[in-house]
């Protein structure tokens, strides 16, 4: 399928032409996934363009990046502003970002010592998992993989390799005809999707997998417990097992990318109705309300693009 590129990208602190942003092919990066990185985006709202949650956001790709090792040479305010200069240079509004740090090309081997180079990139992106599914849902399944055990790589780092988990969940749930993946943990419990956090409603409550179930802390995850809590829904986080996906009144993902998704059946077993149900048009209504000013913005979310 053919990209539309944007036209510049910021890379060590400076904005380039998109094509010349370029990584040597013996970089550390390419061999061994030894990135971290963000995905954020900017909305239309009637103060103009503004980046969601971006100071929530590049803290987290500081806590990936210190887990690692890789000390990033630059300040949370120098990539805040890099950020917001590239959704300038390429005159967006709304806008998917992606800031990532990487190790470079330096010595050979696992523990080698490389620099950490540093970009952003910014293009436009509709919804993450198809046209309409904000408004129709997904079929989803449950995928043969599971997620890491404990121990082993931290899921609580949103690092490069992390993904190579979700390719395979992705793309297992695209091969067998769904629109997504859910995996299981090591314990054989629930733990997220491909790259979505996940939640369960029973009998009005919002439930959603702990962090202990090998998920990524996600930060819309945080915003939609935060705005039900505020609108009076219970929120509960516990483990659950595989056969809650089926009991469920309503599923629903979340993420940057995905933003508020319904799940309408999970391995051809119709959820609920088969369509977004109460609580999940609720917390949709909440969640976009924050960039159209319907939903009062009072923890500073916004951050204008300027």
């Amino acid at each position: 399928m053919a990209m539309n590129y944007p036209q510049f990208i910021w890379q060590n602190g400076q904005i380039k032409p998109w094509a010349e942003a370029t990584v040597h092919v013996m970089a550390h990066v390419v061999h061994y996934g030894s990135s971290v990185f963000e995905g954020i985006r900017s909305y239309e709202t009637p103060k103009g363009p503004a980046i969601f949650r971006l100071g929530d956001h590049l803290k987290r790709l500081y806590m990936s990046a210190r887990i690692y090792d890789m000390e990033i040479p630059y300040t949370i305010d120098e990539l805040a502003e890099a950020c917001r200069a590239t959704i300038r240079a390429n005159k967006l509004t709304k806008a998917y970002l992606r800031p990532v740090a990487y190790r470079g090309l330096g010595g050979f081997g696992l523990s080698a010592e490389t620099p950490i180079d540093v970009a952003v990139a910014t293009w436009e992106m509709g919804p993450y998992l198809g046209p309409g599914v904000l408004e129709t849902g997904i079929d989803a399944c449950v995928s043969s993989w599971q997620r890491m055990a404990p121990n082993t790589i931290p899921a609580g780092s949103k690092a490069g390799g992390n993904y190579l988990s979700g390719q395979l969940i992705a793309r297992e749930a695209r091969r067998l005809g769904f629109g997504e993946g859910i995996a299981l943990a090591s314990t054989g419990l629930l733990s997220e999707g491909a790259g979505e956090n996940l939640f369960l409603v029973f009998d009005g409550q919002l439930h959603t997998t702990p962090v202990s179930a090998a998920i990524l802390n996600g930060i819309t995850r945080h915003t939609l417990i935060t705005l039900a809590r505020e609108n009076g829904i219970e929120v509960i986080e516990r483990d659950m097992p595989r056969e809650y996906l089926y009991l469920a009144d309503e599923i629903l993902m979340c993420g940057t990318a995905a933003e508020v998704t319904p799940i309408r059946a999970v391995d051809g077993k119709t959820i609920g109705e088969g369509k977004a149900g109460p609580i999940t048009r609720r917390l949709q209504d909440l969640y976009f309300g924050l960039f159209s000013g319907k939903t009062p913005d009072r923890w500073n979310w916004l951050d204008p693009v300027g």
